[in-house]
């Protein structure tokens, strides 16, 4: 075959100039781009734009959500932070109020609110009497340690058993995880935490019984916050060993529950996609199965298996309340509880505020991972 007649491959094929309003691959006019790299890149850029906008919305729907419920708090922040004594003098209490700006209407409290979010301004704590920004430096960073953790023993345990149950169906490994993962998704955290903190902390005496470093132990010097990060960084792995300890027990407690609903969707997504054409096709080829799992399984599976992780490492976030307080984890649930019980309006906002921002990421973030795993979303 001469050179002439040889076929010339599309990456090769030098593009010429697009006539004025030829038709591109999809049926559209203009210059023939949405195959190209470029094309991808500017679908998944509005992909993204879109998401953010709704994202930013949400976020100041939510402020306003949060800042109605505060009002319908029973008590009265003054007698919570004044104290009986103090809110037997008038002028303490309306200074209190001039000072907070409890004296204005909702609506300018919360006009108010939302100029000081814009600059960055959180308000002050009524407890600590510091910075709400200042105070959520400090506490975020632990439930985000204690989080991180649970989430990624979850994904370990929870995909690989679910996958695991999937190609077992109906054999007594099938059967034994499916009632691992029911007795995971049924019994209650805050009981596990109890159970689990008597039995191995106790009576056993295995692992620390809470916080996050030893009493008078000094904490890794601040990077990110992050004790085990930070210890790593500056490779103190000594500390490194005494702060996994502490994460070991209430990260374990904190992951059952979602390694028994991740084990379930993942035996579920799995074997929808074990009965598709394409799978019997390769395993008629002779592929090994682990090879069929790899390449022809898990991509299509893992749309609905983010989907999962997403919400529930949400959830691990912003549900540590029991956790924490059982275990003594300086994080954000015992510092919304405390805000709780006080009645600091400037705290549970900063609260609410981190808990709303922390969703709606997770939601782009999945979003984002859906377009890159099937491109068809974008458009959708």
């Amino acid at each position: 075959m001469t050179s002439a007649d040889s076929p010339v491959t599309p990456e090769l094929a030098e593009p010429g100039p697009v006539p004025a309003g030829s038709t591109g691959p999809i049926g559209g006019t203009g210059p023939i781009e949405v195959a190209t790299g470029r094309g991808r890149h500017a679908d998944l850029a509005r992909f993204l734009g879109r998401r953010i906008g709704i994202g930013g919305i949400l976020v100041i729907g939510t402020t306003l959500i949060a800042f109605l419920l505060t009002q319908l708090v029973p008590g009265d922040p003054a007698a919570a932070n004044l104290g009986q004594r103090a809110i037997s003098d008038p002028a303490a209490v309306q200074a209190f109020r001039q000072q907070n700006g409890l004296d204005k209407p909702l609506p300018v409290q919360y006009a108010i609110y939302l100029g000081h979010l814009l600059r960055g301004n959180l308000g002050t704590s009524q407890q600590s009497h510091r910075p709400v920004s200042t105070d959520l430096s400090e506490y975020v960073p632990a439930t985000v340690e204690l989080a991180l953790f649970a989430i990624v023993i979850s994904l370990l345990l929870g995909v690989t058993f679910g996958v695991l149950a999937a190609v077992t169906r109906d054999r007594w490994p099938d059967q034994l995880l499916r009632v691992v993962s029911l007795a995971g998704v049924s019994m209650p955290t805050f009981w596990i935490a109890l159970v689990a903190f008597y039995v191995v902390f106790f009576k056993l005496g295995w692992v620390p019984g809470g916080g996050r470093l030893e009493p008078g132990q000094v904490p890794p010097e601040h990077i990110t916050g992050l004790y085990t990060v930070d210890a790593a960084l500056h490779g103190e792995w000594g500390l490194l060993g005494t702060v996994l300890q502490h994460l070991l027990l209430p990260g374990l407690v904190l992951a059952i529950y979602t390694i028994g609903m991740l084990l379930r969707f993942t035996r579920a997504s799995v074997l929808e996609v074990l009965g598709n054409d394409y799978v019997r096709a390769a395993r008629a080829k002779g592929l090994p199965e682990w090879l069929v799992i790899r390449r022809h399984v898990l991509r299509p599976a893992l749309v609905g298996i983010i989907t999962v992780a997403g919400v529930a490492f949400g959830s691990l976030l912003s549900g540590t309340v029991l956790v924490e307080n059982i275990y003594s984890w300086p994080g954000i649930g015992q510092y919304a509880f405390r805000s709780a019980t006080n009645l600091d309006l400037p705290a549970i906002m900063g609260v609410s505020l981190v808990v709303a921002i922390v969703y709606i990421g997770l939601n782009i973030v999945v979003d984002v991972l859906y377009g890159v795993i099937d491109p068809r979303l974008r458009l959708s």
